[in-house]
């Protein structure tokens, strides 16, 4: 929202396009207005009718002009409440017939003009910077041709020896020893919670210190043991049946 209000100053934006709306045509003596993707032709009357778009700029500048979050950042100047200050010759009576909720803001405005500006609240603005991405254009910059080569080869059209080693290497990153060596703290067993050296021979789930308790909770574990045992053999054939045709689409 600072960005918006004092960066890119999209309040005194608005009033620009307010003052010499791009969607306002003379032709000949005749008044011209863009809507719905046509010029249309007005009489006198109907100019003063507000468009679609003129509606919108009228309640983004409400907005902008009104809330309470944008009167506190906004950073009001000499210069930027002579700009707005412009905006008083538009709300006439007609236009306000048309938007009452502009009543609040003429009233705004006039408060405005025999006042100083307000000073600003200047909050903190964290602002996230794409550092990783411009690192990366700036170091491949030139050479996303052969970057996109390497990885048409390397990636989309692996050979059977390459698929082999990212199975393996897969394999070991989700290796249960592997995982379990880097739990800080070591098993417990599922029925007293004493240390435990064993676990089933199944599922690689749940610890044991001892045999007896293993046997006294295989009761409760049988099933849940069966359950995560055939999820494991069904993951396991879908990614045998997916390097199978990976295979056989480099052959």
């Amino acid at each position: 929202m600072t960005r918006m209000l004092n960066t890119h100053d999209i309040p005194l934006l608005m009033v620009e396009l307010v003052e010499n709306p791009p969607w306002t045509k003379t032709k000949d003596g005749t008044i011209m207005k863009y809507i719905d993707s046509k010029w249309h032709q007005l009489s006198h009357t109907d100019s003063f009718k507000l468009t679609k778009t003129e509606g919108q700029i009228w309640i983004s500048l409400f907005h902008l002009l009104m809330l309470p979050d944008c009167q506190q950042k906004y950073q009001l100047d000499p210069f930027r409440k002579n700009i707005l200050l412009k905006l008083r010759s538009y709300l006439n009576d007609i236009l306000l017939d048309q938007m009452p909720v502009l009543v609040d803001m003429r009233r705004y405005l006039e408060q405005l003009s025999l006042m100083d500006p307000p000073p600003a609240k200047h909050d903190l603005v964290l602002e996230q910077i794409p550092e990783i991405r411009d690192r990366i254009l700036k170091t491949y910059d030139g050479r996303w041709r052969s970057l996109a080569k390497k990885q048409a080869k390397s990636v989309f059209n692996s050979s059977n020896a390459s698929l082999k080693t990212q199975a393996a290497s897969l394999a070991q990153t989700y290796n249960i020893d592997m995982l379990e060596s880097l739990i800080h703290d070591p098993p417990k067993c599922a029925v007293c919670g004493q240390p435990a050296s064993k676990r089933c021979s199944r599922c690689q789930n749940e610890w044991y210190c001892r045999r007896e308790c293993q046997v006294q909770h295989w009761p409760k574990h049988k099933k849940p043991c069966g359950l995560l045992v055939d999820c494991l053999d069904t993951v396991d054939l879908k990614q045998q049946s997916e390097l199978h045709v990976a295979a056989n689409h480099q052959t």
